[in-house]
């Protein structure tokens, strides 16, 4: 089984990302919204956990065994990341919380050489 989990690592908002805040994504039941609201109570999700839960939210079938049977794109991939302004940090313990860009916890993350960071993918080559 693949997995997609990350410790102590914060995903930093994609170097093209086209707002300057973390906005809400305000389509119902795209792949960012739902993504957002399963993050909505901090450090209760692994990426895994997330990934799946918005695989089954959004009318998926398979089963996580089955899902993760193939390797998915992990949080660098994800429309908050690249789209709309949330960076993604993982705890010790590989849970994610929503971290907006423009936050002074985003900024504590950034500078905090204990915590990895990994960019988000950008949308554009």
């Amino acid at each position: 089984m693949h997995s997609t989990n990350y410790r102590d690592t914060l995903i930093t908002v994609s170097s093209d990302c086209p707002v300057s805040t973390g906005i809400v994504p305000e389509k119902p039941g795209s792949v960012a919204a739902v993504q957002h609201a399963l993050l909505a109570e901090p450090y209760t999700r692994t990426s895994d956990d997330l990934l799946h839960a918005a695989h089954l939210a959004r009318g998926g079938e398979k089963s996580r065994e089955a899902f993760f049977a193939k390797p998915q794109a992990c949080l660098r991939a994800s429309p908050l990341v690249k789209q709309f302004g949330w960076g993604l940090h993982h705890d010790g313990e590989g849970r994610v919380s929503l971290v907006a860009m423009e936050s002074a916890s985003y900024q504590r993350l950034l500078d905090d050489p204990a915590v990895r960071k990994t960019p988000g993918m950008r949308s554009k080559r």
